[in-house]
């Protein structure tokens, strides 16, 4: 990637952890609010949501637009950074 955001260097600079949602590159507040309303509060559970789809992109942002609320740049950012970080810990 010739690119990469703060955030998602951030992100993948350590495992997952026990952090926040909105620590997932592409997730806003208002989309973090939604997500958490929806039982996805730690950035395992929409890892796990990434992974339950099998690392499908398409399937996984059309997920967050449709269900959660996400703009399309939001889903692709969001699934980017956790298609980058299964690439650097799976």
């Amino acid at each position: 990637m010739d690119h990469m955001s703060p955030r998602l260097r951030a992100f993948l600079s350590e495992p997952i952890g026990e952090k926040d949602v909105v620590w997932v590159d592409g997730v806003s507040h208002e989309l973090a609010i939604n997500l958490v309303t929806k039982g996805f509060n730690k950035a395992y559970n929409l890892l796990g949501q990434f992974l339950l789809m099998h690392k499908n992109e398409a399937e996984f942002q059309k997920w967050l637009i449709c269900c959660c609320g996400a703009t399309e740049c939001e889903a692709q950012e969001s699934s980017n950074c956790l298609k980058e970080w299964c690439s650097c810990f799976l």
